[in-house]
């Protein structure tokens, strides 16, 4: 169980949402966007928001600004976040402007906004689940991509779902979060995608 606990903790990791956001709506969307604009959009997104950031936090550990890579503690998150934060900005200014996919420009705001809830958070000495905000970040988004195309996506939603139910489950075996840690963070994570929806149509 401790391994498997693992395996959804590194297959659902925050860091690869932006990737999978991205991915899942060139798969999902009806506007036609050629294979060169695809691997346009999805090469920059998991260079700055994958290779980025991993590299971001070995350099930190090495200076000794960040003790363990678990981030466990608020204190310990406040680097991370706001390195995150500024990549998120990169991909929503240089990568996808708003003329472009307003869906997917909507989506990396929500994403914006959820890391600034998480970063303020830190700052208060507060520690949410991040990866429950992350899963909770991507399930709205394909729910309102469904929504917004009228495209039955069914399948992705529920497996989304269920992932993101084992990974709940997989936190709280790990002890990695209490509920209401795991549960804030979903929330945030939701919530960020909810209220930019208007924005959409």
């Amino acid at each position: 169980m401790r391994l498997i606990s693992k395996i959804l903790t590194y297959l659902f990791h925050p860091l690869l949402v932006p990737l999978y956001g991205t991915f899942l709506y060139f798969r999902i969307t009806p506007k036609y966007s050629p294979l060169g604009m695809q691997s346009g959009n999805i090469l920059p997104v998991f260079i700055l928001t994958v290779i980025i950031p991993v590299i971001s936090m070995l350099i930190l550990r090495n200076l000794g600004m960040l003790p363990t890579a678990l981030l466990s503690r608020p204190r310990d998150r406040i680097y991370p976040l706001l390195i995150f934060l500024v990549l998120l900005l990169m991909v929503l200014f240089r990568v996808i402007p708003n003329n472009y996919s307003s869906e997917l420009y909507y989506f990396f705001l929500g994403m914006i906004v959820a890391t600034t809830a998480c970063l303020l958070l830190a700052l208060a000495g507060k520690a949410v689940s991040l990866h429950l905000a992350g899963a909770g970040t991507l399930l709205m988004f394909l729910i309102t991509l469904s929504i917004h195309f009228e495209k039955n996506i069914v399948i992705a939603i529920s497996l989304c779902t269920l992932g993101t139910g084992l990974l709940g489950s997989a936190r709280l075996y790990l002890k990695a979060h209490g509920r209401a840690a795991v549960l804030t963070g979903w929330l945030i994570g939701l919530v960020s995608q909810l209220i930019l929806v208007q924005f959409w149509f």
